[in-house]
């Protein structure tokens, strides 16, 4: 199972204040358990909203909204994605990260088979010829 890790943003996040080499160092030691174990299959960290967008889609209508935007609590700062049995090893992964304040969000990641009868053969044939394309762009093992 695939659970992506949200780190919620918080005032300073968002102010763009670089985290400490103290903390940078505890991050750092924690990835590379996840890494050790197996687990991390992505993780980085987030600029400020003020140098992101949104897409509002409403039918064929795209409207772009220029950060920043105002509801802190709302944002993201930055993410994980791990691979592991279950929710209950996602959550002891991060009651173990170096994190003394905010809020950490985990959410499973839809696999192909989560959709039943809705996901074809050929869309599972599409999906599968997508992931190997990227892998083989990106240099990642497929």
């Amino acid at each position: 199972m695939r659970f992506m890790i949200l780190v919620k943003a918080n005032k300073d996040s968002e102010a763009g204040v670089m985290p400490s080499t103290e903390i940078l160092t505890e991050m750092g030691k924690f990835n590379e358990e996840l890494v050790k174990a197996g687990v991390l299959l992505a993780g980085e960290g987030l600029h400020p909203s003020s140098k992101g967008a949104r897409v509002r889609c409403e039918g064929l209508k795209r409207t772009v909204i220029d950060g920043p935007f105002a509801e802190t609590k709302e944002l993201l700062a930055g993410f994980w994605l791990l691979q592991v049995k279950s929710k209950e090893e996602a959550i002891e992964w991060i009651k173990r990260s170096p994190f003394q304040e905010g809020e950490i969000e985990i959410r499973q990641v839809f696999e192909a088979t989560d959709f039943g009868d809705s996901m074809t053969p050929e869309l599972l044939a599409q999906e599968d010829r997508l992931r190997a394309e990227s892998a083989k762009r990106t240099g990642a093992a497929g």
